[in-house]
Protein backbone atom coordinates (compact mmCIF):
# COMPACT_ATOMS: atom_id res chain seq x y z
CA UNK A 1 0.00 0.00 0.00
CA UNK A 2 3.01 2.07 0.82
CA UNK A 3 4.40 1.85 -2.30
CA UNK A 4 1.20 2.46 -4.41
CA UNK A 5 0.88 5.50 -2.49
CA UNK A 6 4.50 6.69 -3.00
CA UNK A 7 3.48 5.99 -6.74
CA UNK A 8 0.30 8.32 -6.65
CA UNK A 9 2.04 10.80 -4.61
CA UNK A 10 5.61 11.39 -6.12
CA UNK A 11 6.83 13.92 -8.14
CA UNK A 12 7.76 11.64 -11.15
CA UNK A 13 5.97 11.76 -14.47
CA UNK A 14 3.79 8.39 -14.06
CA UNK A 15 2.57 10.28 -10.61
CA UNK A 16 1.67 13.22 -11.98
CA UNK A 17 -0.01 11.43 -15.02
CA UNK A 18 -1.92 9.09 -12.13
CA UNK A 19 -2.70 12.57 -10.60
CA UNK A 20 -3.80 14.53 -13.21
CA UNK A 21 -5.69 11.37 -15.21
CA UNK A 22 -7.66 10.86 -12.10
CA UNK A 23 -8.23 14.82 -11.40
CA UNK A 24 -9.18 15.09 -15.07
CA UNK A 25 -11.43 11.96 -14.84
CA UNK A 26 -12.97 13.69 -11.84
CA UNK A 27 -13.77 16.88 -13.87
CA UNK A 28 -15.02 14.98 -16.52
CA UNK A 29 -17.05 13.00 -14.84
CA UNK A 30 -18.59 15.59 -12.71
CA UNK A 31 -19.08 17.87 -15.46
CA UNK A 32 -21.38 15.43 -17.09
CA UNK A 33 -22.81 13.71 -13.94
CA UNK A 34 -24.12 18.35 -13.60
CA UNK A 35 -25.49 18.01 -17.23
CA UNK A 36 -27.01 15.32 -16.86
CA UNK A 37 -29.17 16.15 -13.76
CA UNK A 38 -29.74 19.77 -15.29
CA UNK A 39 -31.23 17.67 -18.41
CA UNK A 40 -33.24 15.60 -16.58
CA UNK A 41 -34.36 18.95 -14.71
CA UNK A 42 -34.91 20.67 -18.05
CA UNK A 43 -37.04 18.32 -20.17
CA UNK A 44 -39.41 18.40 -17.92
CA UNK A 45 -39.44 22.38 -18.15
CA UNK A 46 -38.83 23.28 -21.91
CA UNK A 47 -39.59 20.73 -24.90
CA UNK A 48 -37.35 18.88 -27.41
CA UNK A 49 -37.35 21.80 -30.00
CA UNK A 50 -35.69 23.94 -27.66
CA UNK A 51 -32.71 21.20 -27.28
CA UNK A 52 -32.71 21.03 -30.88
CA UNK A 53 -32.50 25.26 -31.36
CA UNK A 54 -29.67 24.81 -28.38
CA UNK A 55 -27.50 22.29 -30.51
CA UNK A 56 -27.35 24.33 -33.88
CA UNK A 57 -26.28 27.97 -31.90
CA UNK A 58 -23.75 25.41 -30.15
CA UNK A 59 -22.70 24.11 -33.54
CA UNK A 60 -22.37 27.52 -34.88
CA UNK A 61 -20.36 28.72 -32.16
CA UNK A 62 -18.09 25.38 -31.48
CA UNK A 63 -17.88 26.14 -35.45
CA UNK A 64 -16.29 29.95 -35.17
CA UNK A 65 -13.66 28.80 -32.41
CA UNK A 66 -12.66 25.80 -34.12
CA UNK A 67 -12.40 27.85 -37.18
CA UNK A 68 -10.46 30.66 -35.74
CA UNK A 69 -8.23 27.85 -33.51
CA UNK A 70 -4.67 28.60 -33.80
CA UNK A 71 -3.16 26.23 -31.44
CA UNK A 72 -2.92 28.03 -28.44
CA UNK A 73 -3.46 25.16 -26.21
CA UNK A 74 -1.09 23.06 -27.47
CA UNK A 75 1.00 25.45 -28.03
CA UNK A 76 1.96 26.43 -24.27
CA UNK A 77 2.15 22.74 -23.46
CA UNK A 78 4.81 21.76 -25.64
CA UNK A 79 6.55 24.51 -26.33
CA UNK A 80 9.60 25.04 -24.29
CA UNK A 81 8.96 28.65 -23.59
CA UNK A 82 5.70 27.38 -21.60
CA UNK A 83 6.31 28.53 -18.86
CA UNK A 84 8.00 32.19 -19.94
CA UNK A 85 6.02 35.44 -18.79
CA UNK A 86 6.33 37.15 -22.11
CA UNK A 87 5.55 34.14 -23.90
CA UNK A 88 1.99 33.23 -21.88
CA UNK A 89 1.21 37.46 -22.21
CA UNK A 90 0.96 37.02 -26.32
CA UNK A 91 -0.39 33.90 -26.50
CA UNK A 92 -3.23 35.66 -23.81
CA UNK A 93 -3.48 38.79 -25.98
CA UNK A 94 -4.40 36.77 -29.11
CA UNK A 95 -6.48 34.97 -27.58
CA UNK A 96 -8.47 38.25 -26.14
CA UNK A 97 -7.99 39.56 -29.77
CA UNK A 98 -9.45 36.17 -31.49
CA UNK A 99 -12.61 36.23 -28.57
CA UNK A 100 -13.26 40.06 -29.64
CA UNK A 101 -13.15 39.22 -33.37
CA UNK A 102 -15.34 35.79 -33.00
CA UNK A 103 -18.06 37.66 -31.10
CA UNK A 104 -18.52 40.31 -33.68
CA UNK A 105 -18.31 37.52 -36.82
CA UNK A 106 -21.48 35.81 -34.13
CA UNK A 107 -23.70 38.67 -34.48
CA UNK A 108 -23.11 38.82 -38.02
CA UNK A 109 -23.69 35.24 -38.91
CA UNK A 110 -26.69 35.31 -36.86
CA UNK A 111 -29.69 36.47 -39.81
CA UNK A 112 -27.65 33.93 -42.70
CA UNK A 113 -27.79 30.74 -40.16
CA UNK A 114 -31.17 31.48 -39.28
CA UNK A 115 -31.99 31.63 -43.03
CA UNK A 116 -30.29 28.48 -43.74
CA UNK A 117 -32.01 26.61 -40.92
CA UNK A 118 -35.18 28.37 -41.30
CA UNK A 119 -35.22 29.33 -37.80
CA UNK A 120 -35.68 32.99 -37.16
CA UNK A 121 -34.53 32.32 -33.39
CA UNK A 122 -31.41 31.93 -34.26
CA UNK A 123 -31.15 35.53 -34.66
CA UNK A 124 -31.76 36.65 -30.87
CA UNK A 125 -29.94 33.69 -29.41
CA UNK A 126 -27.06 33.44 -31.35
CA UNK A 127 -25.39 37.09 -30.43
CA UNK A 128 -26.67 36.94 -27.09
CA UNK A 129 -24.96 33.30 -26.78
CA UNK A 130 -21.84 34.75 -28.48
CA UNK A 131 -20.79 36.55 -25.46
CA UNK A 132 -19.72 33.58 -23.89
CA UNK A 133 -16.84 33.39 -26.76
CA UNK A 134 -15.86 36.63 -25.93
CA UNK A 135 -15.67 36.07 -22.04
CA UNK A 136 -13.73 33.25 -22.39
CA UNK A 137 -11.01 35.15 -24.51
CA UNK A 138 -10.00 36.86 -21.22
CA UNK A 139 -9.75 33.50 -19.12
CA UNK A 140 -6.28 33.46 -17.92
CA UNK A 141 -3.05 31.07 -19.19
CA UNK A 142 -2.32 30.26 -15.61
CA UNK A 143 -5.50 27.12 -16.43
CA UNK A 144 -2.87 25.77 -19.29
CA UNK A 145 0.02 26.25 -17.03
CA UNK A 146 -1.77 23.82 -14.61
CA UNK A 147 -2.50 21.42 -17.76
CA UNK A 148 1.16 21.80 -18.88
CA UNK A 149 2.39 20.54 -15.34
CA UNK A 150 0.03 17.69 -14.63
CA UNK A 151 -1.17 20.10 -12.21
CA UNK A 152 -4.69 20.00 -12.45
CA UNK A 153 -6.75 19.67 -8.68
CA UNK A 154 -7.43 23.48 -8.59
CA UNK A 155 -8.89 23.93 -12.10
CA UNK A 156 -10.93 21.17 -11.62
CA UNK A 157 -12.76 21.92 -8.76
CA UNK A 158 -12.94 25.94 -10.03
CA UNK A 159 -15.06 24.54 -12.82
CA UNK A 160 -17.27 22.27 -11.39
CA UNK A 161 -18.13 25.38 -8.82
CA UNK A 162 -18.79 27.40 -11.52
CA UNK A 163 -20.85 24.69 -13.04
CA UNK A 164 -23.22 24.26 -10.54
CA UNK A 165 -23.62 28.02 -10.48
CA UNK A 166 -24.26 28.16 -13.70
CA UNK A 167 -26.85 24.85 -13.89
CA UNK A 168 -28.13 25.98 -10.95
CA UNK A 169 -29.31 29.56 -12.84
CA UNK A 170 -30.55 27.76 -15.50
CA UNK A 171 -32.68 25.45 -14.26
CA UNK A 172 -34.39 28.44 -12.00
CA UNK A 173 -34.74 30.69 -15.15
CA UNK A 174 -36.19 27.75 -17.00
CA UNK A 175 -38.75 27.48 -14.49
CA UNK A 176 -39.36 31.27 -14.77
CA UNK A 177 -38.91 31.85 -18.09
CA UNK A 178 -40.48 28.56 -19.94
CA UNK A 179 -38.12 29.68 -22.76
CA UNK A 180 -34.68 28.50 -24.64
CA UNK A 181 -33.13 32.00 -23.38
CA UNK A 182 -32.82 30.09 -19.57
CA UNK A 183 -30.39 28.08 -21.78
CA UNK A 184 -28.40 30.48 -23.26
CA UNK A 185 -28.01 32.78 -20.57
CA UNK A 186 -27.10 29.88 -17.72
CA UNK A 187 -24.13 29.12 -20.87
CA UNK A 188 -23.28 33.04 -20.39
CA UNK A 189 -23.48 32.67 -16.12
CA UNK A 190 -21.15 29.53 -16.10
CA UNK A 191 -18.40 31.06 -18.58
CA UNK A 192 -18.29 34.58 -16.31
CA UNK A 193 -18.27 32.55 -13.04
CA UNK A 194 -15.02 30.30 -14.26
CA UNK A 195 -13.13 33.80 -15.54
CA UNK A 196 -13.60 34.90 -12.26
CA UNK A 197 -12.89 32.02 -10.12
CA UNK A 198 -9.82 31.26 -12.40
CA UNK A 199 -8.40 34.50 -12.78
CA UNK A 200 -8.34 35.36 -8.90
CA UNK A 201 -8.01 32.01 -7.71
CA UNK A 202 -5.56 30.41 -9.77
CA UNK A 203 -1.79 30.37 -8.21
CA UNK A 204 0.62 31.68 -11.40
CA UNK A 205 1.53 34.12 -14.03
CA UNK A 206 -1.18 37.20 -13.44
CA UNK A 207 -1.74 38.11 -17.57
CA UNK A 208 -1.49 41.40 -19.00
CA UNK A 209 -1.38 42.42 -22.44
CA UNK A 210 1.65 42.42 -24.12
CA UNK A 211 2.79 41.24 -28.11
CA UNK A 212 6.15 40.18 -27.88
CA UNK A 213 7.46 39.65 -32.08
CA UNK A 214 9.23 36.25 -31.62
CA UNK A 215 6.82 34.49 -29.03
CA UNK A 216 3.59 35.82 -31.57
CA UNK A 217 5.74 33.67 -34.26
CA UNK A 218 6.34 31.36 -32.50
CA UNK A 219 2.75 30.92 -31.68
CA UNK A 220 1.53 31.47 -35.33
CA UNK A 221 3.97 29.23 -36.94
CA UNK A 222 2.95 26.07 -35.04
CA UNK A 223 -0.74 27.72 -34.96
CA UNK A 224 -1.12 27.66 -38.85
CA UNK A 225 -1.45 24.20 -39.51
CA UNK A 226 -3.31 23.43 -36.57
CA UNK A 227 -6.13 26.44 -37.98
CA UNK A 228 -6.66 23.97 -40.68
CA UNK A 229 -6.54 20.65 -38.43
CA UNK A 230 -9.10 22.23 -36.40
CA UNK A 231 -11.16 23.62 -38.95
CA UNK A 232 -11.44 20.12 -39.88
CA UNK A 233 -11.88 18.61 -36.79
CA UNK A 234 -15.10 20.95 -36.50
CA UNK A 235 -16.63 18.55 -39.31
CA UNK A 236 -15.51 15.51 -37.66
CA UNK A 237 -16.89 16.19 -33.94
CA UNK A 238 -19.66 18.66 -35.15
CA UNK A 239 -20.40 17.57 -38.68
CA UNK A 240 -23.05 15.20 -37.78
CA UNK A 241 -25.56 18.26 -36.21
CA UNK A 242 -24.07 20.54 -38.75
CA UNK A 243 -25.82 17.84 -41.44
CA UNK A 244 -28.75 16.49 -39.30
CA UNK A 245 -29.89 20.28 -38.34
CA UNK A 246 -30.52 20.55 -42.06
CA UNK A 247 -31.97 16.96 -43.04
CA UNK A 248 -34.09 16.59 -39.61
CA UNK A 249 -37.03 18.41 -37.64
CA UNK A 250 -36.07 20.24 -34.39
CA UNK A 251 -37.76 17.72 -32.36
CA UNK A 252 -35.69 15.00 -33.98
CA UNK A 253 -32.88 16.45 -34.03
CA UNK A 254 -33.05 17.62 -30.17
CA UNK A 255 -34.00 13.73 -29.59
CA UNK A 256 -30.77 13.03 -31.33
CA UNK A 257 -28.51 15.93 -28.95
CA UNK A 258 -29.95 13.48 -26.03
CA UNK A 259 -28.93 10.31 -27.26
CA UNK A 260 -25.55 11.55 -28.67
CA UNK A 261 -24.69 12.86 -25.14
CA UNK A 262 -25.25 10.10 -23.20
CA UNK A 263 -23.69 7.68 -25.54
CA UNK A 264 -20.62 9.73 -26.39
CA UNK A 265 -20.04 10.49 -22.63
CA UNK A 266 -16.22 7.60 -22.79
CA UNK A 267 -15.51 9.22 -26.06
CA UNK A 268 -16.06 12.76 -25.12
CA UNK A 269 -13.92 11.90 -21.90
CA UNK A 270 -10.82 10.31 -23.73
CA UNK A 271 -10.52 13.71 -26.08
CA UNK A 272 -10.74 15.64 -23.19
CA UNK A 273 -8.39 13.39 -21.23
CA UNK A 274 -5.99 12.89 -24.15
CA UNK A 275 -5.50 16.69 -25.23
CA UNK A 276 -4.28 17.52 -21.58
CA UNK A 277 -2.53 14.16 -20.39
CA UNK A 278 -0.72 12.37 -23.22
CA UNK A 279 1.48 15.38 -24.38
CA UNK A 280 3.29 15.83 -21.42
CA UNK A 281 3.83 12.02 -21.40
CA UNK A 282 4.67 11.98 -25.32
CA UNK A 283 6.89 14.99 -24.68
CA UNK A 284 8.71 14.02 -22.03
CA UNK A 285 9.20 10.26 -22.20
CA UNK A 286 8.91 9.70 -26.27
CA UNK A 287 8.29 6.00 -27.26
CA UNK A 288 10.34 6.42 -29.87
CA UNK A 289 13.02 6.94 -27.31
CA UNK A 290 13.31 3.27 -26.09
CA UNK A 291 11.80 -0.08 -25.77
CA UNK A 292 10.88 0.68 -22.14
CA UNK A 293 8.94 4.00 -22.87
CA UNK A 294 6.58 1.97 -25.55
CA UNK A 295 5.89 -0.68 -23.18
CA UNK A 296 4.88 1.88 -20.58
CA UNK A 297 2.31 3.91 -22.98
CA UNK A 298 1.11 0.36 -24.40
CA UNK A 299 -0.24 0.21 -20.30
CA UNK A 300 -1.06 3.31 -20.33
CA UNK A 301 -2.69 3.47 -23.42
CA UNK A 302 -4.66 -0.24 -22.73
CA UNK A 303 -6.07 1.07 -19.83
CA UNK A 304 -7.22 3.82 -21.11
CA UNK A 305 -8.89 1.70 -23.89
CA UNK A 306 -10.39 -1.03 -21.78
CA UNK A 307 -11.43 1.79 -19.54
CA UNK A 308 -13.45 3.50 -22.49
CA UNK A 309 -14.46 0.36 -24.01
CA UNK A 310 -16.41 -0.91 -20.83
CA UNK A 311 -17.76 2.14 -20.83
CA UNK A 312 -19.15 2.15 -23.46
CA UNK A 313 -20.43 -1.00 -23.83
CA UNK A 314 -22.60 -0.13 -20.63
CA UNK A 315 -24.14 2.10 -22.90
CA UNK A 316 -24.74 -0.05 -25.67
CA UNK A 317 -26.71 -2.51 -23.18
CA UNK A 318 -28.79 -0.38 -21.36
CA UNK A 319 -28.98 3.36 -22.86
CA UNK A 320 -32.61 2.47 -23.94
CA UNK A 321 -33.98 1.38 -20.63
CA UNK A 322 -32.06 4.69 -19.03
CA UNK A 323 -33.68 6.57 -21.45
CA UNK A 324 -36.89 5.02 -20.45
CA UNK A 325 -36.21 5.38 -16.98
CA UNK A 326 -35.13 9.41 -16.98
CA UNK A 327 -36.57 10.90 -19.86
CA UNK A 328 -40.40 11.06 -19.98
CA UNK A 329 -42.29 9.44 -23.08
CA UNK A 330 -41.53 12.01 -25.48
CA UNK A 331 -37.53 10.89 -25.64
CA UNK A 332 -38.35 7.66 -26.34
CA UNK A 333 -36.72 7.05 -29.66
CA UNK A 334 -33.27 9.00 -28.08
CA UNK A 335 -33.14 5.18 -26.46
CA UNK A 336 -31.65 2.81 -29.50
CA UNK A 337 -30.27 6.44 -30.61
CA UNK A 338 -27.73 5.66 -27.66
CA UNK A 339 -27.08 1.95 -28.57
CA UNK A 340 -26.26 2.37 -32.36
CA UNK A 341 -24.25 5.64 -31.75
CA UNK A 342 -22.20 3.58 -28.11
CA UNK A 343 -21.35 0.91 -30.44
CA UNK A 344 -20.24 2.87 -33.46
CA UNK A 345 -17.95 4.71 -31.65
CA UNK A 346 -15.86 2.64 -30.31
CA UNK A 347 -13.57 1.82 -33.19
CA UNK A 348 -12.64 5.51 -32.63
CA UNK A 349 -12.30 5.44 -29.27
CA UNK A 350 -9.60 2.57 -29.95
CA UNK A 351 -7.14 4.94 -31.38
CA UNK A 352 -7.90 7.97 -29.64
CA UNK A 353 -4.33 7.82 -27.95
CA UNK A 354 -2.17 8.03 -31.05
CA UNK A 355 -3.07 11.58 -32.61
CA UNK A 356 -1.61 13.66 -29.43
CA UNK A 357 2.01 12.40 -30.45
CA UNK A 358 2.36 14.55 -33.28
CA UNK A 359 1.52 17.48 -30.95
CA UNK A 360 3.88 16.75 -28.47
CA UNK A 361 6.54 16.48 -31.24
CA UNK A 362 5.12 19.97 -32.81
CA UNK A 363 4.54 18.19 -35.83
CA UNK A 364 1.27 20.05 -36.48
CA UNK A 365 1.44 19.59 -40.46
CA UNK A 366 1.21 15.72 -40.11
CA UNK A 367 -1.59 16.62 -37.80
CA UNK A 368 -3.17 18.72 -40.12
CA UNK A 369 -3.40 16.19 -43.11
CA UNK A 370 -4.36 13.60 -40.60
CA UNK A 371 -7.32 15.59 -39.56
CA UNK A 372 -8.42 16.24 -43.15
CA UNK A 373 -8.64 12.58 -43.81
CA UNK A 374 -10.56 12.36 -41.07
CA UNK A 375 -13.23 15.31 -41.86
CA UNK A 376 -13.77 13.80 -45.64
CA UNK A 377 -14.42 9.98 -44.62
CA UNK A 378 -16.66 11.47 -41.65
CA UNK A 379 -18.72 14.06 -43.49
CA UNK A 380 -18.86 11.89 -46.97
CA UNK A 381 -20.07 8.92 -44.77
CA UNK A 382 -23.08 10.64 -42.81
CA UNK A 383 -24.05 12.23 -45.88
CA UNK A 384 -24.83 9.51 -47.46
CA UNK A 385 -26.13 7.70 -44.62
CA UNK A 386 -28.81 9.99 -43.92
CA UNK A 387 -29.19 10.21 -47.99
CA UNK A 388 -30.34 6.91 -48.54
CA UNK A 389 -30.98 5.31 -44.87
CA UNK A 390 -32.22 8.68 -42.83
CA UNK A 391 -31.02 9.36 -39.35
CA UNK A 392 -30.29 5.58 -38.63
CA UNK A 393 -27.25 5.39 -41.58
CA UNK A 394 -25.91 9.00 -40.68
CA UNK A 395 -25.29 7.03 -37.29
CA UNK A 396 -23.61 3.83 -39.39
CA UNK A 397 -21.83 6.15 -41.14
CA UNK A 398 -20.08 7.69 -38.38
CA UNK A 399 -18.86 4.09 -37.30
CA UNK A 400 -17.72 3.62 -41.06
CA UNK A 401 -15.95 6.75 -40.87
CA UNK A 402 -13.79 5.56 -38.50
CA UNK A 403 -12.71 2.64 -40.62
CA UNK A 404 -11.84 4.23 -43.14
CA UNK A 405 -9.85 6.72 -41.75
CA UNK A 406 -7.92 4.22 -40.00
CA UNK A 407 -4.52 3.67 -42.63
CA UNK A 408 -4.53 8.01 -41.76
CA UNK A 409 -3.89 6.58 -37.63
CA UNK A 410 -1.40 4.28 -39.00
CA UNK A 411 0.46 6.74 -41.04
CA UNK A 412 0.48 9.17 -38.25
CA UNK A 413 1.65 7.09 -35.43
CA UNK A 414 4.14 5.25 -37.08
CA UNK A 415 5.80 8.77 -38.13
CA UNK A 416 6.37 9.29 -34.69
CA UNK A 417 7.03 5.42 -33.53
CA UNK A 418 3.65 5.06 -31.59
CA UNK A 419 1.70 2.66 -33.51
CA UNK A 420 0.78 -0.27 -31.80
CA UNK A 421 -1.39 -2.90 -33.66
CA UNK A 422 -1.17 -5.44 -31.35
CA UNK A 423 -2.96 -3.23 -29.11
CA UNK A 424 -5.46 -1.94 -32.04
CA UNK A 425 -5.89 -6.00 -32.89
CA UNK A 426 -6.74 -7.13 -29.50
CA UNK A 427 -9.17 -3.79 -28.67
CA UNK A 428 -10.60 -4.64 -32.40
CA UNK A 429 -11.40 -8.43 -31.35
CA UNK A 430 -13.02 -7.67 -27.69
CA UNK A 431 -15.14 -5.51 -28.98
CA UNK A 432 -16.83 -6.74 -32.00
CA UNK A 433 -19.01 -9.78 -29.89
CA UNK A 434 -20.88 -7.48 -27.20
CA UNK A 435 -21.70 -4.49 -29.87
CA UNK A 436 -23.08 -6.89 -31.75
CA UNK A 437 -25.06 -8.76 -28.93
CA UNK A 438 -26.24 -5.45 -28.18
CA UNK A 439 -27.59 -4.28 -31.53
CA UNK A 440 -29.68 -7.70 -31.24
CA UNK A 441 -30.76 -7.03 -28.26
CA UNK A 442 -32.25 -3.90 -29.28
CA UNK A 443 -33.07 -4.19 -33.16
CA UNK A 444 -37.12 -3.78 -32.58
CA UNK A 445 -36.83 -0.74 -31.19
CA UNK A 446 -33.44 0.54 -33.95
CA UNK A 447 -36.49 -0.65 -36.33
CA UNK A 448 -38.95 2.17 -34.68
CA UNK A 449 -36.37 4.87 -34.84
CA UNK A 450 -35.57 4.30 -38.95
CA UNK A 451 -39.20 4.25 -39.65
CA UNK A 452 -39.95 7.09 -37.70
CA UNK A 453 -36.65 9.30 -38.70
Amino acid sequence: MSRVSAIFLGNSLMSRVLRGGSWLVIGYGGNQALRLAANLILTRLLFPEAFGLMTLVNVILVGLQMFSDFGLVPSIAQNPRGDDPDFLDTAWTLQVIRGCVLWVVTCMLAWPAAQFYGEPDLMLYLPIAGLTVLISGFNTTAIETAHRHLLVGRVTALDLISQVLGVAMMVWLAWVTQSVIALVLGGIIQTTVRWFLTWYLLPGHRNRFRLEPAAASNLLHFGKWLFFSTVFWFFTSQGDRVILGKFLPLEMLGLYNIGFFLASFPTLMAQNINGRLLIPVYRDKPASESRKNFLNLRKLRSGITMSLLVMSMIFAFFGPALVDLMYDARYTLSGPMVTLIACLLTPAMIVVTYDQAALAAGDSRSYFFYSAARAAAQIGSILLGVTYFGLVGAIVGMGVASVISYPMVVWLSRKHGVWDPLHDAIFAVLTIFPSSLAIWLHWDRIVALAAAS
